[in-house]
């Protein structure tokens, strides 16, 4: 049965549309203000919210902007006594599903409740349905490492366990936190993302936990923090060992507390939010030296997984490769574009620096710029960075700066190769303009024809 809450500050008006849904066999919730119907919001899952606009203290139209940050699939049809067009269209424009004046019209107003909650229920079946058949973030990989790895996900993603993913960059830690959030019960929430690394330390605390309007000089309006964008969901932090001293006293209150108090703001907001934390470095070492605090580092790590290397996982380079293959070919609309066999030599030689994302935006770069029908040893190897074989380096006894210009004059030659001597297309896979291409080759006293000397 649907859930209704019914925000209003006129209690004639709440119990009248309180009997009134209930005769229609609703479930419904009353708030006399909007605090109180926030709250509601945050804790429990209606299918449609009735709001007032006027009202003391938070009035309506605040409570939708707050709302919308919190949930932004839950319906809202505002109500009021005092509406005119300019009032509606606003309401709209902020993501009111309706407009309906006081007294309401029963009729409508029962007919727009339905509307919603047909709505509501078509957009979670659309969410299910995109989740199974989304290829997006499988996992490749039948190694006894990658399959611990799913076995653990599949144990901890119904559970609340907070998880700590490690490993290099590029391995797939954001995918693994992604897999963790649609495997749990959390899944019809937000999984919302923040970068540690990318955020300045004065405004760490304003990006997780909000602020109110003029708590500081560009602080033009209200800001709702990650954590109230993840309520009921995920919180991914990704390279939190780059959190700042700061922040970690201010993340490890959260943890322990599970509320948050806006920046400039003094009321007491309960947050509901699964942590998965990531990282590129070891937090053990950060430890040891005194960069990131013990405390925090055990509340994260409950469940701890290790991602390994994609050197460390040779037999699952060629799956990888092809699935990606595939799925760009299919964008580039060469479907049938494969791999050749010294190709996939090549490949499973090469020692891939870059782990799963260097192959992935690899095989990106094929499916649109490789030529034939198959990709050939030759068009992996002006894309494929020099410590593939040692064979492709240049001789020690060259020295480092004729070494260089060596190995520019050898990729710039692949790449006209690669372009079947359009020095227009070469330019493109360079990077450059065609007119810094040629002033490039003038340097490297390579003749502009061909690329060749």
């Amino acid at each position: 049965m649907a859930e209704i809450l019914v925000i209003d500050d006129e209690a004639p008006i709440r119990e009248t549309l309180k009997e009134i849904l209930e005769y229609e066999n609703y479930t419904v919730t009353t708030a006399d203000d909007g605090n109180k119907g926030l709250q509601l919001i945050q804790k429990n899952e209606f299918d449609v919210v009735l709001c007032d606009v006027k009202m003391p203290g938070i009035d309506g139209m605040e409570l939708l902007d707050r709302a919308q940050a919190l949930r932004p699939d839950l319906p809202f049809i505002m109500i009021s006594g005092h509406g005119n067009v300019e009032m509606a269209i606003d309401a709209t424009k902020k993501g009111a599903y309706d407009f309906i004046t006081k007294p309401p019209d029963l009729n409508r107003l029962l007919i727009a409740i339905r509307n919603a909650i047909d709505r509501n229920n078509l957009v979670s079946e659309t969410k299910v349905l995109k989740r199974k058949v989304a290829k997006t973030f499988d996992i490749i990989g039948e190694t006894p490492a990658i399959g611990k790895i799913k076995e653990t996900i599949e144990k901890v993603a119904p559970t609340e366990a907070r998880v700590l993913i490690t490993g290099e960059n590029g391995t797939g830690k954001e995918l693994v936190a992604r897999w963790l959030h649609e495997k749990s019960n959390r899944a019809s929430y937000p999984l919302v993302e923040v970068n540690c690394a990318s955020i300045p330390t004065e405004l760490i605390e304003s990006e997780l936990f909000g602020h109110e309007k003029g708590s500081f000089t560009s602080a033009i309006k209200q800001r709702i923090g990650k954590f109230e964008q993840a309520h009921g969901g995920t919180l991914f932090l990704d390279e939190i060992g780059d959190m700042s001293p700061g922040g970690q006293a201010k993340l490890l209150r959260v943890l322990e507390q599970k509320a948050i108090t806006r920046v400039g703001g003094s009321q007491v907001i309960p947050v509901n939010v699964r942590i998965v934390a990531a990282t590129n470095a070891s937090l053990a070492e950060l430890v040891r030296a005194r960069k990131f605090r013990e405390d925090l580092y055990y509340r994260l790590g409950v469940v701890t997984l290790e991602l390994p290397p994609l050197r460390e996982r040779p037999e699952d380079i060629l799956p990888l490769a092809e699935h990606f293959l595939k799925r760009f070919a299919t964008q580039a609309r060469r479907p049938g574009l494969t791999l050749a066999t010294e190709a996939r030599r090549r490949l499973q030689e090469h020692a891939w620096p870059g782990n799963v994302r260097e192959l992935r935006n690899l095989m990106e770069r094929l499916a649109f710029l490789c030529p034939g029908e198959r990709v050939e040893a030759e068009d992996l190897s002006f894309m494929l960075s020099p410590d593939a074989t040692n064979s492709r380096l240049p001789a020690i006894e060259l020295g480092l700066e004729n070494a260089t210009r060596e190995f520019q004059r050898d990729f710039i030659r692949r790449s006209i190769r690669q372009a079947q001597e359009n020095m227009t297309d070469a330019a493109k896979l360079l990077g450059l303009h065609r007119s810094n291409l040629y002033r490039k080759m003038k340097q490297l006293d390579m003749q502009e024809v061909g690329g060749t000397e």
